[in-house]
């Protein structure tokens, strides 16, 4: 039986035992985006798993990560450019247990694609961030 999607729209530092559910982080500009990333990553840091960064080009240098005490080796990065097939990556990510969170921006997750994985995050405890400049992007995904 499909379940309704369930979306949140979060600030980045809040944190729950909710994993069911796909966290959307309002942005307004790139800077902002930098920020939000960084308060992520830090949370997820202390785990011992791995963090999925399926990233445009403009992410955070691993300078830039060094320097906010981001442990970059439990960090994987894959750009955007590289992507062959992103909803294998995605759902492979979110299931097979080896990652505490996978983080994407909408603009290179469609909403369609965000709707079909949220229906299986119920079976994951695996958290899904995904960054987005749109506010009609929440918009769609919460009427679905």
């Amino acid at each position: 039986m499909l379940q309704p999607i369930t979306v949140r729209t979060v600030k980045s530092y809040q944190q729950d035992n909710k994993s069911d559910c796909v966290n959307l982080i309002e942005i307004e500009d790139e800077i902002s985006a930098t920020f939000e990333l960084l308060k992520v990553l830090h949370q997820y840091n202390s785990l011992n798993a791995w963090t999925l960064l399926i990233a445009p080009d403009h992410v955070p240098s691993k300078a830039l990560l060094d320097s906010c005490s981001i442990d970059t080796s439990k960090l994987l990065v894959i750009r955007q450019k590289h992507l062959v097939n992103l909803e294998y990556v995605l759902n492979s990510a979110l299931h097979n247990g080896n990652f505490a969170a996978v983080i994407t921006w909408t603009d290179i997750v469609n909403n369609q694609l965000l709707t079909s994985l949220s229906l299986d995050m119920s079976k994951t405890n695996t958290k899904l961030y995904c960054f987005t400049k749109n506010k009609q992007t929440t918009e769609i995904l919460l009427a679905q």
